[in-house]
């Protein structure tokens, strides 16, 4: 008998693609889905595209269940109340502009139900540039998982959460597949950023003992185009979101970082500040020379470290040193 595992769908002014997200889902292989859309006050159509849609083929699901909000929230926010009518073991979050591979579900339940100790498990996916057209298609992410890989096999979770106080090492986040009981351990989303909900989740997840696992096959087709949150800053030097999370760092990575690792960030997060005028961030060749000498060669505490791992050659096995 099939286990009900549920889609989480996130929105927010996704009209112009959730019906090409939500017709992904309809088309899984996977026989019984939970399908749960979580809307944060979109000010399009996407509600109502979606309550039509959920009327016309909720049939094929074994149920489903929108979401709405009366305030704009953000993404943490929003993802958590989507969460919060989970009521199968297995989630798969997908954003509402995205689509799923008909064997999405189907390679993961098999490969989770072969590795009963997973309870995090992320997958490749392919990247497209506004469409899903073939001639659209611009790389998949992760290529290959080799012993520098996060994902590393041989890699424990006490080395990865390591690798991910230093920098987010993850860039394939739309493929994960999480057990409810991960998500839970951890309160799900930290609401405090409500626009990056990522990169704490998965410091939180590893410092909980929630190992990272990957599986090479293609689960998710994701979407790069100007409206996107995270897409934000494609032109420019230091994307705009970065700034952001400054506000995340202060609790979650720089309390835990040997305090050069600390200096040579808060150097970085300074040179930074210049980059917020209009001129300067503009990804030109004379910018770019400028944003490298000032955050690289200018950059005292990366001699000191370059140095100090000189000196004590055992520091190339720590992670946060590679």
């Amino acid at each position: 008998m099939s286990t009900v595992v549920s889609v989480v769908i996130v929105t927010y002014n996704s009209s112009k693609f959730i019906i090409e997200t939500l017709d992904s889902v309809y088309n899984l292989t996977w026989k019984d889905i939970e399908l749960i859309i979580t809307d944060d006050c979109s000010t399009d159509e996407t509600v109502e595209l979606c309550e039509t849609w959920l009327r016309q083929k909720s049939e094929r699901f074994f149920r489903t269940c929108m979401v709405t909000s009366e305030v704009n929230t953000g993404v943490s926010a929003n993802g958590n109340r989507g969460l919060g009518k989970v009521t199968s073991k297995w989630v798969k979050l997908l954003g509402g502009d995205d689509v799923l591979v008909p064997g999405c579900l189907t390679y993961n339940m098999e490969h989770v139900s072969a590795n009963p100790d997973i309870r995090v498990l992320f997958s490749q996916l392919e990247v497209f540039r506004d469409t899903f057209e073939a001639h659209n298609y611009d790389h998949s992410t992760p290529e290959e998982v080799g012993s520098d890989s996060i994902l590393w096999s041989q890699r424990s979770v006490d080395s990865q959460y390591r690798m991910l106080l230093k920098t987010d090492r993850i860039h394939f986040s739309p493929s994960v597949f999480i057990h409810m009981d991960a998500l839970v351990s951890v309160d799900c989303f930290d609401e405090r950023f409500r626009d990056f909900e990522d990169y704490t989740l998965w410091l939180n997840l590893t410092r909980k003992g929630h190992r990272l696992y990957f599986m090479k096959k293609v689960t998710v087709k994701y979407r790069m185009h100007a409206q996107a949150l995270n897409n934000t800053g494609i032109s420019q030097i230091v994307n705009p979101n970065y700034y952001k999370e400054e506000g995340m760092r202060k609790l979650y990575t720089y309390p835990y970082l040997p305090l050069d690792l600390k200096l040579e960030a808060r150097h970085i997060w300074f040179v930074a500040q210049l980059f917020r005028l209009k001129e300067l961030n503009k990804r030109t060749k004379l910018n770019l020379f400028l944003w490298t000498l000032l955050r690289r060669y200018l950059n005292p505490f990366s001699y000191y470290i370059a140095i100090k791992k000189r000196l004590n050659p055992k520091l190339m096995e720590n992670e946060l040193y590679l």
